[in-house]
């Protein structure tokens, strides 16, 4: 079946199912996300197998988009005012999480049947540390669209949106660390501190610089088309999304740091950063969010092995368990205020987006050849897990804090 047709179908399937959703008082994208997993190649016989693939540049657009938004609500007058807690529950939760899961699953992995007992060096550990990096995570594309749907302002809100907005850049720091001690375990090679280290910092360096230096040249551009209209700011912000985007994959800076650096300098420093991210929020994101969840609900592979449903559950609750936590710590510390200490860790349940494009791009490596699968089942069934549930967590905490502007 064409592919255009293809997609047409499943947008459909998930807009109608967002606003059924929606109409029951749950937020649109469980609609959206639900969609994906009815519409997967295992269920449906006219969506072809390679569907994902197919759809690729269409999903990487709109995570383009998402990262942009999501670097947008980090603003440095509310850092200033707010940034020591926010630091502190961002670096607490992150390091909690990935040492919660690491460890726990290093404990209880070897009870779980299918996974070679004499390899821990070239399995365990190297499973154990990437699962617990990509734990790490926050999707704070959840967090944004529930943001956005109820149109949220207040302590709470800032404070889910700019650590998972953080979270992801931390996230990245782990991935990077993480696969390349599993990469000299399971080669054998001997383990250089060096290239732990600097590997990752010339890759989050280079993330960074690249998206400050679109985000300067876009400010420069706009201040010379400051009376033209939304129809070609949409058009400036497709062409600098997709140049960072190309830019980032050419010189192996990580994309989405790169676009989420880019949509930060714009909110902080372009005349009119209100015309550039409430267009988008006007008149795309509605249609972003619909590609970008339908469309991960289909990485879903319904075949999973009984060794990765297993880790899968364990994994799951480790990342709660690291969340709250660690939460609960940097908040402490921080003194944070009580509506912040009760609430955030439960606006950080929601979890996906980068994390799927990292566990797909580790399964590709053929280093990674005895992981990969476990890997990438564990990732993108906790994504769909989560994401389900994050909605419904995002919506009561923002609810009783009070920072609701609509039922």
């Amino acid at each position: 079946m064409n592919t255009l047709l293809i997609v047409g179908v499943i947008l459909s399937v998930g807009f109608i199912l967002g606003q059924e959703f929606q109409r029951l008082k749950f937020p649109k994208i469980i609609g959206y996300l639900l969609a994906g997993v009815v519409l997967n190649p295992q269920i449906c016989p006219f969506v072809p197998d390679n569907i994902t693939e197919r759809t690729n540049i269409i999903e990487q657009i709109a995570i383009a988009f998402i990262s942009f938004s999501i670097g947008g609500t980090i603003i440095f007058r509310d850092l200033k005012e707010r940034g020591r807690s926010m630091l502190s529950i961002t670096v607490f939760e992150a390091v909690t999480t990935f040492l919660v899961i690491t460890a726990g699953m290093l404990l209880l992995i070897g009870f779980v049947p299918g996974i070679p007992g004499d390899a821990v060096l070239t399995v365990y550990i190297p499973l154990c540390l990437i699962l617990g990096a990509l734990g790490s995570t926050t999707d704070p594309s959840v967090a944004l669209a529930v943001s956005h749907e109820y149109r949220t302002k207040g302590e709470v809100t800032s404070t889910i949106l700019t650590v998972s907005a953080f979270d992801d850049v931390l996230g990245i720091i782990n991935f990077s660390v993480a696969i390349v001690i599993a990469r000299a375990l399971i080669s054998r090679q001997d383990f250089s501190a060096v290239s732990a280290v600097f590997t990752p910092l010339a890759v989050i360096s280079g993330s960074v610089a690249l998206g400050a230096l679109m985000g300067f040249i876009f400010n420069r551009v706009t201040r010379r088309l400051a009376n033209e209209t939304e129809g070609v700011y949409f058009v400036l912000i497709l062409s600098f999304l997709t140049m960072c985007w190309g830019l980032a994959a050419t010189t192996g800076a990580e994309e989405i740091l790169s676009i989420m650096i880019m949509g930060m300098m714009i909110a902080n420093f372009n005349p009119n950063p209100n015309k550039v991210f409430g267009m988008l929020e006007r008149y795309s994101e509605e249609l972003i969010f619909l590609i970008f969840f339908t469309l991960s609900g289909m990485h879903f592979d319904l075949n999973s092995s009984i060794p990765a449903a297993i880790i899968l559950v364990f994994f799951v609750i480790l990342r709660l368990l690291g969340k709250f936590a660690g939460v609960a710590a940097g908040a402490s510390i921080s003194r944070s205020s009580k509506k912040v200490r009760r609430y955030t860790a439960r606006g950080l349940v929601p979890y996906g987006g980068i994390v799927i494009g990292l566990a797909l791009i580790t399964q590709q490596d053929p280093a990674f050849a005895k992981i990969g699968g476990i890997l990438v089942n564990t990732i993108v069934g906790a994504a769909i897990i989560n994401e389900f549930i994050g909605p419904i967590f995002v919506k009561n905490v923002l609810k009783k804090s009070g920072e609701t502007g609509r039922e």
